[in-house]
């Protein structure tokens, strides 16, 4: 009896490292994110359209990859479903060890993601809501206006206040309402 719990313990045990190694390690996924980033946004440049955000994380229904794409004036649902399509080859192609994962493309909406140093200033006069990995002055989360970047510094007004928020700490920023 002993030996038979034994065998199968250590098949138990063969079948959860299996399914760990499946699994992409989060170097991996910064590694699938830094490919599907360079793919996308050389497409993104030739259609005359902006990648402004990428994300690939875990959600309830698994793992999904999100493109936010912009130009001036706006994108369509034609651009959305365009880019969609061209992505999608793409990935299929040079994307290899993704796994299974949903690939969402639309506007960034009026809540904006903040994520390359040119919007920083793009939007300066703007509402934005950040939250950074280290307390800055006390807080990770901060909401005001947006003064600019400038030697990796972002400045942000708060109620008649300036906080200067180092831009390696920012997790995320996005325009607020």
């Amino acid at each position: 009896m002993k030996g038979q719990r034994k065998k199968t313990d250590k098949r138990l045990k063969s079948r959860v490292k299996t399914r760990r190694q499946k699994n992409p390690s989060p170097a991996n996924e910064e590694k699938i994110v830094a490919q599907a980033r360079d793919l996308i946004e050389s497409l993104c440049e030739t259609e005359g359209l902006e990648l402004v955000h990428l994300e690939y994380q875990r959600e309830a229904g698994g793992k999904i990859l999100r493109l936010f794409i912009d130009r001036p004036g706006g994108v369509t649902l034609d651009d959305c479903i365009h880019i969609s399509r061209q992505s999608s080859d793409l990935l299929d192609i040079y994307l290899e060890n993704t796994g299974q994962y949903r690939l969402e493309v639309s506007s960034p909406g009026p809540n904006r993601p903040l994520g390359k140093r040119l919007d920083f200033d793009r939007f300066k006069g703007s509402r934005v809501k950040i939250r950074t990995t280290q307390s800055v002055d006390g807080q990770k989360k901060f909401k005001g206006v947006l003064m600019g970047i400038s030697e990796e510094i972002v400045k942000l007004s708060v109620d008649g206040k300036t906080a200067c928020i180092p831009y390696r700490e920012i997790i995320t920023a996005r325009l607020a309402d």
